[in-house]
């Protein structure tokens, strides 16, 4: 099965693996799935690296880099995307969260989250 998975549970993944939910690593160590990153994780690593937030500290590049050698696949974002954010109840006011529900529901992918408010959208948005 193919995941998407949200832009925290992507840092923790490649710098603090600990922090991943049990459930989460499950999924993402199953041989048989495939994991999905959004260009949208790494512009949202990019705009709060650069408002010097302490917990986005990250190069993306090498965030980019090291999710690709690992196997995660690119969902690159397209207009259908962007217009599917039109249809989301505003449960959530970060844009970055929104496109990626926005991308899942579009794709048919579940997605992946630890944020308690993502995992209230409609679809296969699941709290790990």
């Amino acid at each position: 099965m193919k995941f998407l998975l949200d832009t925290q549970l992507l840092l923790w993944a490649a710098y603090v693996p600990e922090r991943i939910p049990e459930t989460a690593r499950a999924l993402i160590e199953d041989i048989r799935n495939e994991m999905a990153f959004s260009p949208a994780s790494i512009w949202e690593v990019v705009i709060k690296r650069g408002l010097n937030r302490p917990d986005f500290t990250i190069d993306p590049r090498r965030l980019r880099r090291g999710l690709i050698d690992n196997g995660y696949i690119e969902l690159p974002i397209t207009s259908e995307h962007a217009l599917a954010v039109s249809n989301l109840p505003p449960l959530h006011k970060d844009p970055f969260d929104r496109m990626l529900v926005a991308q899942a529901l579009t794709e048919g992918l579940p997605l992946l989250t630890a944020d308690a408010t993502l995992a209230e959208y409609p679809g296969d948005v699941r709290l790990v």
